[in-house]
């Protein structure tokens, strides 16, 4: 079982404390789980200040849990010996100068669309510290697997993302930032950190599947009106709630958005919108089956689905727990288990976009933990590697057709142009029209902190 931080369950209320709860609780009830959820996060648009302009762009990050072989996939080094490069041949893509490995043949095909970073690094040899120096940008305060969110966490960037279309009041009847088909982590019981609200509270976690897209009976609990409410008996409600706060609530700007904000989500809740962005029965089988029947295609044609009702950001998570960790049978593992699913349902994200002219604004951010080592182990895997490994984006203005870094001769370290996660954090920003620098959060002690301390990468830009 899967435990979540406290805000991010959906547990239901009773009458009594709602009532206790005053106008804004029995709006609650009203709404329902996801309605809980979803005031939360249009709450939130009223108090926050307007922020910088910026473009209607949105990402997508496929994150392998685990950490994929940076040597085996997008730095092959054919010219190492044996018991570095494995046993996987290097194949040319449709780039001159560019290879990859030979498990990537969709990809090879498409890297006139892709900008491979080859010399990402950082200091975190550990699952979840390192899932968490990834996404959110900065160190975790340990090196520790045994970890779970808190809310003194750093944000991670779909979580800033998130925050900054709110801040902005881009109030579009969609979830801003959701994850699929479950939440970034070492194993169910140590979650990754970053990836929820953390310093910036509760309204702003995720909306968390926690579901397998690929299941026959797949669907997304909450998201229209109880049954046992009739439409009357809401509006009902919603007229004594109006009279209610009428006599009680203050006049102020806050107020006002407020009761603007949860006209929207009693909107969305009756006009059914989310719900059909998480309904892939309205998908042809044609297009389901492009993606791939397994919970990693399912779960990037929901991402597509979500971008396309207006979610600013979808974390695709491909695999349960950490499935990428190949400390033994890594070659069989990759060719046989990991790597097709990924890949097909990858490229077919890819194309999809394209098609739909969603490409130009939407950035695809393909990414793990870290990498792994060099040196093959007697087990014949390899293990944890932060020093030098591999991550690709594609999509929203990025130049294709490019490989950023080089790596030494083994892949170990970098040889010319080294990343931080923090530079690949103030480049997402950057893409998405943010200045990350003059934009700043407050800590969980009190202190403004920027949206990366990295340095934007020019040659993604």
């Amino acid at each position: 079982m899967v435990v979540f931080p406290q805000s991010v369950s959906q547990r239901p209320i009773s009458r009594r404390q709602a009532l206790l709860a005053g106008a804004v609780g029995l709006g609650a009830v009203e709404l329902g789980a996801f309605g809980q959820f979803a005031g939360r996060w249009l709450q939130a648009a009223a108090t926050q200040p307007a922020a910088l302009s910026a473009r209607p762009k949105s990402v997508i990050l496929i994150f392998n849990c685990g950490a994929p072989s940076h040597l085996d996939l997008w730095d092959p080094k054919p010219n190492a010996t044996d018991t570095v490069r494995g046993p996987f041949h290097t194949i040319s893509t449709n780039v001159p100068g560019i290879q990859v490995s030979e498990l990537l043949p969709r990809m090879a095909t498409r890297a006139d669309k892709l900008a491979i970073v080859r010399t990402l690094h950082h200091q975190h040899t550990q699952h979840n510290s390192g899932m968490y120096w990834s996404i959110v940008g900065r160190p975790y305060r340990i090196d520790n697997t045994l970890i779970n969110p808190s809310r003194a966490d750093h944000p991670s960037f779909g979580t800033l993302v998130g925050w900054l279309s709110q801040r902005e009041s881009q109030r579009n009847g969609a979830p801003p930032y959701v994850i699929t088909p479950s939440p970034h982590c070492d194993s169910f019981q140590y979650i990754t950190p970053g990836q929820f609200g953390g310093c910036l509270g509760p309204r702003f976690d995720p909306f968390v599947v926690n579901a397998d897209p690929n299941a026959k009976q797949f669907k997304v609990p909450n998201l229209g009106r109880l049954i046992e409410v009739p439409a009357e008996r809401l509006a009902d409600r919603r007229h004594l709630l109006s009279q209610l706060e009428r006599a009680s609530a203050a006049d102020c700007t806050a107020s006002r958005d407020y009761q603007t904000n949860r006209a929207e989500a009693l909107a969305l809740m009756t006009t059914g919108r989310a719900g059909e962005a998480f309904d892939l029965s309205r998908e042809p089988n044609h297009v389901r089956d492009r993606y791939g029947r397994h919970p990693w295609g399912q779960s990037h044609l929901l991402a597509r689905r979500l971008i396309e009702a207006g979610t600013r950001f979808v974390t695709t998570v491909n695999g349960p727990s950490i499935v990428w960790d190949t400390h033994k049978d890594n070659f069989n593992l990759l060719k046989n288990q990991l790597v097709p699913p990924m890949e097909q349902a990858f490229a077919a994200l890819l194309d999809d976009l394209a098609e739909r002219g969603l490409l130009e604004t939407t950035l695809v951010i393909w990414m793990g933990d870290f990498g792994r080592t060099p040196v093959i182990n007697k087990d014949a895997g390899r293990d944890h590697w932060p020093d030098c490994y591999s991550m690709v984006l594609a999509g929203c203005g990025v130049p294709g057709g490019q490989v950023i870094g080089e790596s030494d001769s083994t892949a170990a370290f970098p040889l010319h142009r080294p990343v931080s996660p923090a530079d690949i954090h103030a480049t997402v920003f950057r893409l998405l029209g943010f200045d990350s620098r003059q934009i700043t959060y407050q800590s969980a002690d009190g202190r403004p902190i920027p949206l990366s301390d990295g340095t934007p990468v020019p040659e993604l830009l």
